[in-house]
C-alpha cells in the first residue's frame, strides 16, 4: 500500500501529522524544498505527495517538469489557484481516463 507525504513548513505539516500522516518534510528554504521533492520522488512507497502551491513555484524549472511528467508519486498542490480542475487533470493524466466526461 502506498503512503501519503507532505511538503510544507511547520504549520502547514502540523495539521496532516495530528491527522496520522507520518511522511512529512517540513521545509523553509529553497534547497530544503528541493532536497525533499528528490528524496520523495526516490521512493518507492510514496503515491501521493501534498505540497503548498507556492513551494511548487519555488523549485528550479527541471525538478517541476520531472513532477509534471511523473505519474507516481501524484503531486496534489494545495493553498493557491487550481484546486478541483488540477486534482482532475492529475487523476486523468495518473490512470489514463477521464472519469468527468
Amino acid at each position: 500500500m502506498k503512503r501519503l507525504a507532505v511538503i510544507g513548513d511547520p504549520d502547514f505539516t502540523l495539521g496532516f501529522m495530528l491527522a496520522g500522516i507520518s511522511d512529512t518534510y517540513e521545509v523553509t528554504t529553497d534547497e530544503e524544498i528541493a532536497k525533499a521533492v528528490d528524496d520523495v520522488l526516490k521512493r518507492d512507497d510514496i503515491g501521493v505527495v501534498i505540497i503548498r502551491q507556492e513551494y511548487l513555484r519555488r523549485l528550479p524549472p527541471v525538478l517541476r517538469r520531472v513532477i509534471d511528467e511523473t505519474v507516481e508519486p501524484t503531486f496534489v498542490s494545495v493553498g493557491g489557484t487550481g484546486g478541483v480542475e488540477e486534482i482532475k487533470e492529475k487523476i486523468r493524466k495518473a490512470i489514463g481516463v477521464d472519469l468527468w466526461k
